[in-house]
């Protein structure tokens, strides 16, 4: 939940930066389930009352369009994390070729900073409290001489 409110709130619209698989996956489940949520509340009402059904499908739209931009955005920030353009967030729309978008989305994003900014993972924001961990081979906190 931190990660889909941190987008909508620091993230609305920025199209600039970097956006780590994490922020872009958790943005997407929650999305999902509040349409999901909606779905089923304005089915249920439906049944009640099709007017009752139609609001809630009204405010369903409304949502919609109020999670457009960060959508867009964090899409973006995600291409960005690949090291690919900015455009190239109109393969979502292209039927079949949204399939290299998904894989551009599940892909890891680049190691280290690239055109777009530095590395979202080296950053410290992730909840990694351990620091280096697990530790590298040059980081060895077992041993007592500093020169292995």
């Amino acid at each position: 939940m931190d990660w889909f409110l941190k987008t909508l709130k620091e993230n609305y619209a920025n199209f600039d930066g970097r956006a780590r698989r994490k922020e872009f996956w958790m943005f997407v489940l929650f999305v999902w389930l509040i349409y999901v949520a909606l779905g089923i509340v304005s089915a249920i009402l439906s049944y009640i009352s099709s007017i009752l059904g139609g609001l809630v499908s009204i405010i369903m739209g409304l949502v919609s369009l109020g999670l457009l931009i960060p959508n867009l955005a964090v899409g973006v920030r995600r291409l960005h994390d690949t090291g690919c353009p900015t455009w190239y967030i109109v393969f979502a729309f292209i039927p079949l070729v949204n399939l290299y978008f998904l894989y551009l989305m599940i892909k890891e994003g680049d190691k280290g900073p690239n055109e777009f900014g530095p590395d979202p993972k080296e950053s410290g924001e992730g909840p990694n409290p351990f620091g280096n961990f697990p530790p590298t081979p040059g980081n060895n906190p077992f041993t007592n001489n500093p020169n292995v």
